[in-house]
């Protein structure tokens, strides 16, 4: 039996016998496997991303675009042998890298897993930041490549928007571990990530001074070269209707603001977005395809 205390959350439970925070069970529960074009174009690539999408999320954000397998963790469950397995067909299918999609609440599980079966392709931990520093040094020389959130700095906001008042102050230190675990970014000779660290923040309409209060953070605390991705793509989703201030678009405005902040700082290396990419178009359709 484990006791899964694998997430912040802590819940202390047996996940065979009944679902914490995160609304899913020990067993892997998958709701999509297939090549993913729309990541940053250095885990992207031309081949494509082999995303791996796990049911249930420790998190509890009003506006997750994947509302359907997050919140409602739609999916299916499968054996270890299974995903070993769908990691191989992704191999095979030439993607760039086993791109592990919101993969924090089955941290111990895959700390196993890929120590039966590391793929011959990056492993990227794409994350969002709500991860225990505990469960993370468990992934050190698995995980590769940390693609990971970190969405606000204040405690109001992150408890209205993600149900996680202690939010920044676990994601921060996340980030420091994984930071410490990947030292330099290392690309291939096609500009495809190997390993490191890329920083991802979907500024939020109504929310421009968090985007700069994150920016603020990784300046004082992350080395010159961290990659940073500043996401224009934000689309009411979930439950965001219920909140005034985020049940709109990104304006150009408020994306400009904080473009202009990241060159005032300094930051060189930032993947941008066209301001028409919030759409929900770019939502992949989490139909079991390859599970």
């Amino acid at each position: 039996m484990f006791i899964c205390n694998s997430c912040p959350r802590k819940c202390n439970i047996d996940r065979e016998q009944k679902t914490g925070v995160c609304g899913a069970p020990e067993k892997y529960k998958l709701a999509r496997a297939a090549l993913h074009f729309w990541e940053e174009p250095c885990i992207s690539g031309e081949k494509g991303s082999g995303t791996v999408f796990f049911s249930g999320c420790s998190l509890k954000c009003v506006f997750c675009q994947n509302f359907e397998i997050s919140r409602n963790a739609f999916g299916k469950e499968i054996s270890e042998e299974r995903l070993i397995e769908i990691f191989k067909e992704l191999e095979a299918q030439g993607a760039h890298n086993i791109n592990l999609v919101n993969p924090t609440h089955y941290s111990h599980q895959l700390s196993q897993t890929l120590k039966k079966y590391k793929p011959q392709i990056p492993v990227v931990w794409n994350t969002g930041g709500y991860d225990s520093v505990e469960s993370l040094q468990k992934l050190d020389g698995l995980a590769d490549i940390y693609l990971a959130d970190i969405k606000y700095v204040s405690e109001s906001v992150a408890k209205k928007y993600s149900g996680a008042e202690n939010y920044f102050s676990v994601a921060s230190e996340a980030v420091l571990e994984m930071q410490r675990q990947v030292g330099g970014n290392v690309f291939d000779e096609y500009g495809i990530m190997q390993k490191g660290l890329i920083i991802r923040h979907l500024v939020l309409p109504g929310n421009v001074s968090q985007a700069m209060r994150v920016m603020d953070w990784i300046k004082a605390n992350l080395p010159e070269d961290t990659v940073l991705s500043l996401m224009s793509q934000y689309t009411p989703c979930g439950k965001a209707s219920e909140y005034p201030t985020i049940n709109r678009k990104l304006s150009v405005r408020e994306y400009d603001m904080v473009l202009d902040y990241a060159e005032k700082l300094g930051f060189e290396d930032v993947f941008i977005q066209e301001i028409d990419s919030s759409s929900t178009e770019f939502i992949p359709d989490f139909d079991l395809s390859g599970i």
